[in-house]
Formats: C-alpha cells, sequence, structure tokens
C-alpha cells in the first residue's frame, strides 16, 4: 500500500489559528478490505468552517480531535477497489480529510459519490457544483426566496460561495450587488461574474462608511442578503434592508478567532421585519440534486466562471488554509495533490 502524508490537527489555537497548531505526519495507508475502495485525492478543500472545528467549543460541528487527520472535503480516483459499487479510475468526491489517500466504506451513505468531469472539472466539485454551490443555493432559494427584480447582496463575493451566490440571483432575474476586499476582487466580481456592481470594504473604515456605498451601489434598498463574515459588514447591510428582506446567515469569519462580535443596529429587524436565518447545508440533503444539477447547468454553460486559488502539495495546507482565513485566497481555496 502506498505511503500516505497526512496534517493532524496537534494543539488548539490561542486566538488565532497558526501554523504550529498542525503537524505533518507520513504512514502507511490502511490495506483494502472487502466493501472498501482505496482512494487516490487529487484536491484537498480549504473552507472558513474548519476554523471552528479547531476549538474545544460548542458549535454545530463536533471537535476537530486533537492527533488526528484534518477533516475536509476531497475530490480523487478509485485507485483500488473491493466493492462492486466503484470500478478504478472513477471521479469520487468524499470527505478524505487533510491526506494523499483514503480508504472508505463504499456502502456507508454520503461516503463517496461519483462525479462526471465531462464538463465539469473535477476541482469544481469542491467549490461552485459541490458544498460551496448548494450552500448559496440553499440560503438564496430557500432562506431568502428572491423574485425578479430584487436586490441581492453577498459579502465574500469573490469566494467560492460568493461567486454561486452570483450567477443564481442573477439566473433569477435579480440585481447582483456584491462585497469583496480589494480592487482586483471587485474588478473579478463584476467583470468575470457578471454581477451588477461590487463594493470594495477595504476602502471602508466602519459600519456607516460602507452602508453609504451600499446606498449608491443598491439604490432601491437590499432585499436578501447573504452573509459570511459579520461584524462591520453586517451592520452595514442592515442599515440598508429593505422592509421585510431576509438575511441568510452562513458565515462570521470576522469572529472566527473567538472575540465578540456584538450588532450594531439589532433594533432593524423589528423595525423593518427583518428575517435572518441561520443555517447549515449539510442538515439539508434532499436539496443536494437540485441544487448541483443547476450549478452544474450553470458552470458548464458559462454562466458561472469560478475561479480557483491552488496550493501546491498537502505541506502547503496550513499555510494556505491561514491564507483563506485571511482573505488572500481569489475564489475556492484547494490544495492539489496529484
Amino acid at each position: 500500500m502506498p505511503t500516505n502524508k497526512q496534517i493532524h490537527l496537534d494543539s488548539r489555537p490561542q486566538g488565532e489559528a497558526a501554523a504550529g497548531n498542525f503537524k505533518l505526519v507520513t504512514g502507511q495507508t490502511p490495506e483494502v478490505r472487502e466493501g472498501q475502495v482505496l482512494v487516490r485525492h487529487h484536491f484537498l478543500s480549504l473552507d472558513p468552517y474548519m476554523r471552528g472545528q479547531m476549538n474545544d467549543a460548542k458549535s454545530y460541528a463536533a471537535p476537530q480531535p486533537l492527533g488526528q487527520v484534518m477533516g475536509g472535503g476531497t475530490a480523487g480516483e478509485v485507485a483500488e477497489s473491493r466493492s462492486p459499487r466503484y470500478q478504478p479510475g472513477d471521479k469520487v468526491v468524499g470527505m478524505g480529510g487533510w491526506q494523499e489517500y483514503s480508504v472508505v466504506d463504499a456502502d456507508r451513505p454520503g461516503a463517496l459519490r461519483k462525479v462526471d468531469t465531462t464538463h465539469v472539472p473535477l476541482s469544481h466539485y469542491l467549490g461552485a457544483v459541490g458544498m460551496p454551490g448548494v450552500t448559496a443555493w440553499y440560503g438564496l432559494a430557500k432562506i431568502i426566496e428572491p423574485k425578479a427584480g430584487q436586490t441581492m447582496v453577498v459579502s465574500a463575493a469573490a469566494g467560492a460561495v460568493g461567486s454561486a451566490f452570483g450567477a443564481l440571483a442573477k439566473a433569477r432575474g435579480c440585481r447582483a450587488v456584491g462585497i469583496a476586499g480589494g480592487a482586483e476582487k471587485c474588478g473579478y466580481v463584476t467583470s468575470e461574474l457578471g454581477f451588477d456592481a461590487c463594493i470594495d470594504y477595504k476602502e471602508h473604515k466602519d459600519a456607516g462608511s460602507l452602508s453609504k456605498a451600499l446606498k449608491q451601489a443598491c439604490p432601491d434598498g437590499i432585499d436578501g442578503y447573504f452573509e459570511n463574515v459579520g461584524g462591520m459588514v453586517l451592520d452595514a447591510a442592515v442599515l440598508r434592508m429593505n422592509a421585510f428582506g431576509r438575511i441568510a446567515l452562513c458565515g462570521m469569519i470576522a469572529g472566527y478567532d473567538g472575540q465578540p462580535l456584538p450588532m450594531a443596529y439589532p433594533q432593524l429587524l423589528l423595525t423593518n421585519r427583518i428575517k435572518l436565518q441561520g443555517f447549515i447545508v449539510g442538515e439539508h440533503m434532499e436539496i443536494w440534486p437540485e441544487a448541483l444539477t443547476e450549478l452544474g447547468m450553470l458552470v458548464s454553460s458559462g454562466k458561472l466562471k469560478p475561479r480557483e486559488s491552488v496550493a501546491q502539495g498537502i505541506e502547503s495546507a496550513p499555510q494556505a488554509f491561514l491564507g483563506l482565513l485571511k482573505g488572500r485566497n481569489f475564489g475556492k481555496q484547494l490544495v492539489k495533490l496529484a
């Protein structure tokens, strides 16, 4: 069996996560037994939610155990199979974690999923046509429930979730406005992703200033807002929400290091009868087939042009992950393993 490099969580962060919290481990891949398959991972997905799992604190997901492989989504190829359900060469996605190989029980529900790479590249099944894309789809379709002509806004618009949200909103006849960090990202959001406008939050020192920029970009107010960031960005958006507006709360990356994230204008939730709903997309598996079908069509037709930041080799995963938390990635953050 092949040698397998892995990244383990070696210690829990005290405040900001650091490279020293991770450890590179090399070992032998377990033998493939009856009903199992050996998957060679080609890509590893890095996602903001992983930061919360590094803490030993109550959350919607169990903490990442110390001394074990960091969990995470993977896309790869079946290298060996002792199950009739999979053949060597099948392209698959799963939750193989931060390692080069995984041995998977083929009959375990949700453990692996075959994917067709004829029109959609394998890596996109970890981004636009994977969990991030489905996250955008659920927040828009099931929580915000847009109507044609309404204004939709998303923070972290240049990321994997934000870019999919924009394409999905435009497909429903909505005005799409993004919030992103830096002129280059905002240029990508408007020119390549087709958003109607994008605001560089780095040009604004407080919620009031950012809210004024949102007022210019959204002259008719905001009907639906998809939140990935929290803090000042959420405060600015709430100031511009229309009556009966809807907010899909997906992430609060501004608070992932443990500091409180007070809300400056909570009274506006009542004044404008705003619906604010948090959600975890893994709790809504029933909508994945419908969402993935639409997302796959958007990518294959060129209406959604996902961008990727790709680090090379398993050793690069910790630094790439820390960069993701700082917003240094452009689009979906991946690690290429093969």
